[in-house]
């Protein structure tokens, strides 16, 4: 086996790229990158009535999404059809395999028969070789079953450690199919060796595989890679991650806002622990920590507030350029700007971009944010910060009074212009600037929390600004009357 790792991904075009697939892909990608293997695309295609070009451009396009680059592939493995009949052509002349003629309805009665007891009783294994050929070469239907050899097989397992099963638990399973297709073992098999994999990285799920397929290697000569089997990912109830639990497919979250920088730091602490109180980490420090020695045994919950909240600590890491392409279609989409406007207002976008990126754990909730600076008016008014800072009207409508005269007199409108003007009203309503500033911040915004006030005014433009302080002292003026 080559001293260089070759890992591989090779998910079944039968639906999306779900959490639970894109995890399995990171982790191999992982060890890829810090170790200098490679990392393959395999798409497991030969259940042809259940796979479709669709469902594999959506796994291309979640893996592009999440920014796992293959470095060969994308394979099909329908294409490797000739050399896995090859494979099971071997194994019958190695006496590994053997022909079974037994019908679909033959093997149903035995098993009804016997329910949980059922085992194939190789009836078929007895067969003469020469018979068997002979009853193949007239045309009788046959499937092909591997012979389970006596004993137990084991494997240390890079998660688990020493796993064993007894082969007397393992039924001589089917390798190829009566109209000639490999059965998933086989094919997996058969394609692993001849893309010289190392090392197998794949879920809980696929443990129960891992016998036979050892079995299939030994029979085939060829190395045994290593294995790797990661912990199951629950919902928040204890059961397996499902649709039950919201979204599950990858580009689900695209839409909703996650980034993939946080999606992949996420799935990685799923199940894996660096070490050290460290938590958020772009890629390159993810592969530089990764190794499978550190991924845990126990399932791993998949927390949505947990990736919200992981997203909000990326998005605050990346700059407003890299932002504003993901933030702004939301505000076209939502009607609040036009297309055009995007490249004509892109300064005073990233300006707000920059201020708005701490505040939101999505690009959905900076789009919010950024909505209260392209609307022409407060849409609500948060009620709390109404009754806390705006309990006394008279005295809050003074104070905006003054604000009002002091910014129309503004010039030029800078942010400097603005604090000189806020400061001045404060003085001249004889109030501290905190006085002056929570009672504007309701009235230009609808509530108490925002960025720095003057970066608000200075945003909103100076006609943006009087206007909302205008409505704010009239609705204050209805609050005296009332």
């Amino acid at each position: 086996m080559s001293d260089q790792i070759r890992v591989r991904f090779a998910p079944s075009p039968t639906g999306y790229l779900h959490v639970g697939g894109a995890r399995t892909a990171l982790f191999n990608w992982l060890l890829a990158r810090r170790t200098g293997g490679v990392f393959v695309l395999r798409i497991e295609d030969t259940d042809r009535e259940r796979s479709s070009g669709e469902m594999t451009q959506a796994i291309l396009d979640g893996m592009t999404w999440l920014g796992l680059t293959w470095d060969e592939g994308p394979f099909h493995q329908a294409d490797g059809l000739d050399r896995h009949k090859g494979d099971v052509q071997r194994l019958l002349e190695q006496d590994a395999a053997y022909r079974c003629f037994c019908t679909p309805e033959a093997l149903n009665a035995k098993r009804e028969q016997l329910k949980e007891e059922y085992r194939y009783d190789r009836a078929c294994y007895h067969i003469p070789r020469d018979e068997s050929a002979r009853r193949a070469s007239a045309g009788e239907p046959f499937a092909v079953r591997f012979r389970v050899p006596e004993g137990e097989t084991a494997w240390d397992d890079e998660v688990h450690g020493d796993t064993r099963f007894k082969n007397e638990s393992i039924d001589d399973f089917i390798v190829l199919r009566t109209d000639g297709t490999p059965i998933y073992n086989l094919a997996v098999v058969s394609d692993d060796i001849d893309m010289r994999i190392t090392h197998v990285i794949r879920g809980d799920d696929h443990i129960a595989n891992t016998p036979k397929q050892i079995l299939l290697y030994q029979a085939m000569g060829a190395a045994v890679p290593r294995f790797a089997h990661l912990p199951m990912i629950l919902g928040p109830d204890g059961k397996r991650l499902s649709k039950r639990h919201g979204a599950t497919a990858v580009g689900q979250y695209a839409e909703q806002g996650i980034l993939p920088q946080a999606m992949n730091n996420f799935l990685a602490l799923l199940g894996w622990n660096p070490g050290g109180d460290v938590e958020v980490m772009g890629m390159d420090e993810l592969a530089e920590r990764f190794s499978l020695e550190r991924v845990n045994k126990k399932s791993a919950v998949f927390d949505t507030a947990k990736l919200e909240w992981m997203n909000g600590q990326h998005i605050a890491l990346t700059p407003a350029e890299a932002l504003l392409p993901l933030v702004a279609p939301v505000l076209v989409r939502d009607g609040l700007l036009g297309e055009a406007d995007v490249d004509a207002r892109r300064d005073w976008l990233l300006r707000l971009v920059e201020e708005l990126k701490i505040r939101g754990r999505t690009i959905h909730e900076i789009a919010g944010h950024a909505r209260t600076y392209l609307v022409d008016e407060v849409e609500e008014y948060d009620e709390a910060s109404v009754a806390k800072h705006w309990k006394n009207a008279a005295e809050v409508d003074q104070r905006l009074a003054e604000v009002h005269e002091g910014l129309s007199g503004v010039d030029p409108w800078t942010p400097e212009g603005i604090d000189t003007a806020l400061r001045a009203a404060a003085d001249k309503a004889g109030v501290g600037f905190g006085k002056l500033a929570q009672p504007l911040r309701v009235a230009l915004v609808g509530q108490a929390a925002s960025p720095g006030i003057d970066f608000v005014v200075h945003t909103l433009g100076r006609e943006g600004a009087l206007r909302r302080i205008a409505r704010a002292r009239e609705k204050l003026a209805a609050m005296q009357g009332a």
